[in-house]
């Protein structure tokens, strides 16, 4: 009995220990990178994601990443956390597994017998011998009696393998199939190459050229094509690699430098002087040091070890996408391999990113926190819309055909219009391109707008003209209308064409449905379509259901209100995104898609943050008078949907998307409607934020008695002055801002509730 209390004492003990730890507040940092968790989200499959990520070793928005790889040769899920075996370690640039891979290329390790077959030389590992963080990346390959560690640059990277002693050690570089080409060259430590294989969006003469240098001679070499080994020094064919070895003693480590280009071998061999001398600690040592200054310009304190690591974890998925394009010549010049004409051209170039996504708050959280490089996107905007005649809406590297809107006219709008003419680029060419694709289909069905014809006659997309997703199309193209009208505004267009797109933005409003409140497809007699069920996915509707989609006026909310009958009746439909249960019709796909499966099992009702067409909808009860219940669902949404381990995501993470909403509500507001001037206010998760600007400038948040449950706001001041906006001026961010919230337990219903302390709507503009 008393052996058996003891254990109870020490139980109960222990688990106050541990509670405390997790709930224990950090008040500094001083190296956010160490909070960073790159394997969250990697426990993620086809069927069910919990962020659909892998551990990109990579330098903020690099060229090329690296990842450790798990999956076959050609499988989109290239690294999955419940694998046991490492195939290789990969050069890669996949923005997400639906999208899958280019440009990509492995090297392996072995000892012992000479293999090369992907299953022959794969390793069993354990994440106890695994060390990740986004500069550096080690790992034990217990096969082989082999450490790995890599260090990356933008272009470049550095690899050490620790040896054992065998007469036989071996690196093995496969250039993958689909048509590769391998060189050795034994006199000089060097292997040259080239992959081609991709995933589509490319033209017909893309390759990835890479180069190899090594500091050991080589004491043997073979090269495989296909399934053969040869001693050939050169291969080609449809899948080609080399396989270089040595005799090592052991704990001997052999140095590699590897870079790649887009343009030529000339080009890699230019992009390898990134490394130059500097030795593997150096390399780290400097990547520590960026990551450390990227992700130290938000500083955050007064939250949980769990909340700190799911934070600057969110920052490390925020600043790898959209990806640099662009290289630097022998000359120094900016320049780039166009993946929309195959032409090597001057000037910036960004890719791997679907707007779908991301306008929604990356690249806001870029215009805010990073204005100079959106403004070099921006300039490779343009230059892809001469390259190919359009904007692209989903780019890897080149056009693809997938998702649906127009919603470059977001990301090219909101970037102008937050600092009107402060960086140099042509906003009249994009101004240009955003008509061309506002009014024509494009090549692609996800390029321009699909339905077009039928959108500028009829004001929406109908649902029986063979266009699937009409209903999303047409909410996102009369968002983008709206983008396009401010941008003309600004640009001081004709009266005509700005009052054209005016109008076009109110289009929304044909689909509304009064009987069901809801959004509706609708077919080309002006009918409803029918059956409706507002549960059923797809069909009218993208990844999603009218429920979800419904508050997809991201520009007018109080003119969506005003068709539900008014504050009351909207506040009721909000409210029932939550208390519905999480009921679905999948007749659409056929099956239960992972999007579905998300929502049902995160018991949120109808709520399914784990997508992006409503994500927004949290904040929408600020333009309607009730801004405590934003504040108790943005709490209630990151405590649940995020958390720092292999399942941290509720959905994919998508470039960026899903990270940026939790760091801009984890600050205390977010970019409902990009193309306006607002962030709508939420409430903070820390006890103090400041955030660095670009421009010098300091924003700084404080709520010193935030916590658990404190995630009410009291009272809200601006530089010293009381506040009682729903809604944050980015222009007044920009000049330097200190903001101060009173949290409380209990909701301050009496705050936020006037009309004119409400975010921007159009309809409230036109008044």
């Amino acid at each position: 009995m008393k052996k058996l209390l003891l254990g109870l004492l020490l139980f109960t003990v222990g688990n106050l220990s541990s509670q405390a730890q997790s709930d224990h507040l950090i008040m500094k940092v001083d190296q956010p990178v160490d909070f960073v968790r790159p394997l969250m989200g990697t426990d993620s499959d086809h069927s069910l994601s919990n962020g659909n990520v892998y551990p990109a070793i990579a330098m903020p928005w690099g060229m090329n990443f690296w990842t450790p790889q798990t999956g076959k040769m050609g499988d989109g899920w290239a690294y999955m956390y419940d694998a046991t075996k490492i195939r290789g370690f990969k050069q890669t640039h996949q923005p997400s597994p639906w999208m899958n891979d280019y440009g990509q290329f492995s090297i392996m390790p072995v000892t012992g017998k000479v293999v090369f077959n992907q299953d022959d030389r794969a390793s069993w590992f354990s994440h106890k011998s695994e060390t990740v963080s986004p500069y550096y990346y080690s790992v034990y390959l217990a096969d082989h009696d082999v450490t790995t560690e890599l260090v990356p640059t933008e272009r470049a990277a550095r690899f050490r393998f620790t040896f054992p002693e065998s007469e036989q050690s071996s690196i093995v570089i496969d250039a993958f199939d689909n048509g590769s080409s391998i060189e050795i060259d034994p006199k000089n430590r060097v292997i040259t190459g080239y992959t081609t294989k991709n995933s589509g969006g490319v033209p017909d003469n893309f390759k990835n050229y890479f180069v190899i240098e090594f500091d050991k001679d080589f004491s043997f070499t073979h090269t495989f094509k296909d399934s053969l080994l040869q001693q050939d020094l050169h291969a080609k064919s449809n899948h080609v690699g080399a396989i270089i070895g040595f005799e090592t003693s052991r704990g001997e480590q052999i140095n590699a430098k590897i870079a790649s280009s887009f343009i030529s071998i000339e080009q890699a061999f230019i992009n390898l002087q990134e490394i130059g001398d500097q030795d593997f600690e150096t390399l780290k040592e400097l990547g520590r040091k960026t990551w450390n200054e990227e992700l130290g310009r938000i500083e955050v304190s007064g939250g949980t070890q769990d909340q700190m690591e799911t934070f600057y974890s969110c920052l490390y998925r925020s600043l790898l996408f959209p990806r640099k394009f662009f290289e630097y010549n022998a000359q120094g010049e900016v320049v780039h391999y166009s993946p929309y004409n195959g032409e090597v051209l001057p000037g910036y170039m960004f890719t791997d990113t679907g707007f779908w996504d991301t306008f929604r708050s990356l690249f806001p959280f870029l215009n805010l926190m990073y204005p100079e490089l959106n403004a070099q996107m921006q300039e490779g905007l343009a230059n892809a819309y001469d390259e190919s005649g359009w904007l692209p809406e989903w780019a890897s590297p080149g056009l693809r055909n997938v998702m649906v809107g127009n919603n470059s006219a977001s990301v090219v709008a909101d970037a102008y219009l937050k600092y009107e003419g402060d960086y140099d680029y042509d906003i009249e060419k994009l101004y240009e391109a955003l008509i061309h694709g506002a009014n024509n289909a494009g090549p692609l069905t996800a390029v321009g707008r699909a339905g077009a014809e039928y959108y500028k006659d009829l004001g929406y997309v109908p649902y029986d003209v063979g266009i699937n997703e009409n209903a999303a199309r047409t909410l996102e193209y009369a968002y983008d209308d709206f983008t396009i009208y401010q941008l003309a505004k600004a640009l001081d267009k004709p009266a005509k064409e700005i009052e054209y797109y005016r109008q076009r933005s109110l289009n929304y409003k044909k689909l509304f449905d009064p009987e069901t409140k809801l959004m509706r497809g609708k077919n080309k007699d002006g009918n409803f379509m029918a059956p409706f069920n507002p549960f059923k996915w797809g069909d009218a509707f993208t990844e999603g259901n009218s429920w979800h989609y419904t508050w997809s006026v991201f520009h007018d909310i109080q003119g969506l209100s005003e068709l539900m009958g008014g504050r009351e009746q909207f506040v009721a439909q909000l409210d029932k995104v939550f208390s519905l249960p999480p009921v679905f019709d999948d007749s659409y796909y056929g099956g239960v898609i992972h999007e579905i499966r998300e929502m049902q099992i995160a018991n949120m009702g109808q709520y399914a943050h784990g997508n992006q067409p409503i994500q927004h909808m949290i904040y929408l009860y600020d333009f309607a008078g009730e801004p405590w219940k934003t504040q108790y669902w943005v709490r209630e949404t990151m405590n649940r949907m995020y958390m720092p381990g292999p399942d941290g995501y509720c959905g994919d993470e998508d470039n960026g998307q899903t990270s940026a909403w939790y760091i801009f509500s984890a600050l205390g507001f977010y970019p409902v409607c990009p193309g306006t001037d607002q962030y709508v206010i939420g409430a903070p998760l820390f006890q103090k934020a400041t955030l660095s600007l670009q421009n010098g400038n300091k924003v700084v948040i404080n709520a010193p008695n935030n916590s658990a449950d404190n995630r009410y706001i009291q009272a809200v001041e601006m530089n010293g002055k009381r506040y009682d906006n729903n809604w944050l001026s980015h222009k007044s961010l920009m000049k330097g801002a200190v903001i101060d919230f009173t949290m409380s337990a209990a909701p301050n219903k009496s705050r936020g509730i006037a009309p004119e302390t409400f975010p921007y709507s159009l309809s409230t503009d036109l008044d």
